[in-house]
């Protein structure tokens, strides 16, 4: 049997079985919620569900290829964002338990106004339309070159499969099949290591040894991650979603474990990147290391992509389900929910065929929203609406100099890829925090 083949029947045999074993969301809190017999998620199927739904198929293939260009380093340095669980598991713990709120979308209502939710609905938006395409560029990566028929076909039928499971429901099929992706990424991530392992010239030596602890050769990117994470997982309903649906004690043990957790993954998935350096390889890290050891390990890294994707994938379905239909309230009834799935998969499918850059959606969103970090790191200190505009705001503003590649050479003071990135966030970190406390100082 062709490799062509036996890959086709990963992605559809899994996603039928997803899909018989998906519970049937009956009720709106089945289907939104994931409460099922009065049950809320535990802290076992939370952590799970986290990890996995953050361990998304661009995620595991840019911490290969950063394992690639920087060693070692380079999936620490992507491991850095992995500390946005910290912050949210512990910031939203006190929302709920001191400020008694519900959802994201309460706190910004009550405290910044309708507008300010809007808005903020409006970036949330954005991102799950690139989870979308991103992750499922990675699909068809393993079927097809860029631009080709199996490229599209791929891609098409994996997320019309999703779809599939995710519509039947809801969040629950999300957070069931992601404790049974969870078990299958790390049995298959054990797998590949143990071959990596294997061979005799090659030692956790090499992975100790390989790249460089400075700024040009991974850091840059490192503490890029560690600012965004400040703002970073508020903007990700994926992420906050499950912040509310357990309890507050459970929610915040759970984010703690997987902040721990989730870093350990990227890092270890980065190993692939970094033996693929000590062989010369170059391209698609996880492919060509894949390539290199045959069709079984080539398979075992096509089944850990999907695996990931698909958790990633089904999450992002049911959290815009979510914001259109329970946080903007353009309809409750299940109909609609499974309707607005519908309607995400088609339009975040779209960028597939403009070629879109994959680790863009994580650099360039994140620092686009770096003007959320005032209102979530401070959100029990009272401030006017209009210190939420002028901190997205100019969140935003710096978001678009990355994208234009517009800042001032003066004000970088690394060198290496990712300096700009570093110090875009940096100096926008900064700017936004002290616009956002303008208004309450001009109000004294």
């Amino acid at each position: 049997m062709e490799l062509i083949n036996w890959q086709w029947s990963i992605i559809i045999i899994t996603s039928i079985i997803f899909f018989i074993i998906s519970p049937w969301a009956k009720t709106s809190n089945q289907f939104f919620k994931a409460v099922n017999n009065k049950k809320a998620p535990n802290t076992f199927v939370l952590t799970g569900s986290l990890i996995i739904s953050w361990i998304f198929a661009k995620s595991i293939t840019n911490a290969a290829n950063l394992g690639l260009e920087f060693g070692i380093v380079g999936g620490v340095a992507y491991a850095g964002y992995y500390a946005s669980f910290a912050v949210a598991g512990l910031l939203i713990y006190k929302m709920r338990t001191v400020g008694g709120f519900t959802s994201i979308h309460h706190f910004l209502s009550s405290k910044f106004g309708k507008g300010a939710m809007l808005i903020f609905s409006i970036l949330i938006a954005i991102r799950l339309f690139n989870e979308v395409w991103s992750n499922t560029m990675v699909i068809g990566s393993y079927f097809g070159d860029s631009g080709t028929l199996p490229y599209y076909t791929a891609i098409i039928l994996f997320t019309f499969l999703t779809l599939a499971y995710a519509i039947k429901g809801g969040l629950s099929s999300s957070i069931f099949t992601d404790v049974i992706q969870m078990v299958l990424f790390s049995v298959l991530l054990i797998v590949i290591l143990w071959n990596i392992f294997s061979v005799d010239d090659f030692s956790t030596k090499d992975v100790v040894s390989s790249g460089t602890w400075d700024f040009q050769f991974g850091l840059n990117l490192f503490f890029a991650a560690l600012i965004q994470s400040f703002s970073y997982p508020f903007h990700d309903p994926v992420l906050t979603d499950r912040a509310f649906i357990s309890s507050p004690k459970t929610t915040r043990k759970s984010f703690l474990l997987a902040t721990v957790l989730g870093a350990l993954c990227i890092v270890l998935f980065s190993i692939v990147g970094v033996y693929a350096q000590t062989q010369g390889l170059k391209g698609q890290a996880a492919v060509e290391v894949g390539k290199a050891f045959g069709v079984v390990i080539l398979l075992v890294i096509n089944f850990i992509m999907i695996t990931s994707a698909a958790s990633t994938l089904d999450s992002t379905f049911s959290s815009f389900s979510k914001l259109v239909a329970i946080d903007l309230k353009l309809g409750k009834s299940l109909s609609f929910g499974r309707l607005a799935m519908a309607v995400i998969a088609v339009l975040g499918t779209i960028p597939v065929f403009l070629d879109a850059e994959i680790l863009s959606a994580t650099t360039i969103s994140g620092t686009m929203v770096i003007g959320l970090t005032p209102v979530f790191l401070f959100w029990n200190i009272k401030t006017p609406p209009l210190s939420f505009y002028l901190s997205v705001g100019c969140g935003l503003g710096f978001g678009l100099f990355l994208i234009l590649d517009y800042f001032p050479k003066s004000l970088i003071f690394t060198e290496g890829k990712y300096a700009n990135l570093l110090w875009i966030n940096v100096w926008g970190i900064l700017s936004c925090i002290t616009l956002y406390f303008i208004p309450k100082w001009l109000k004294k």
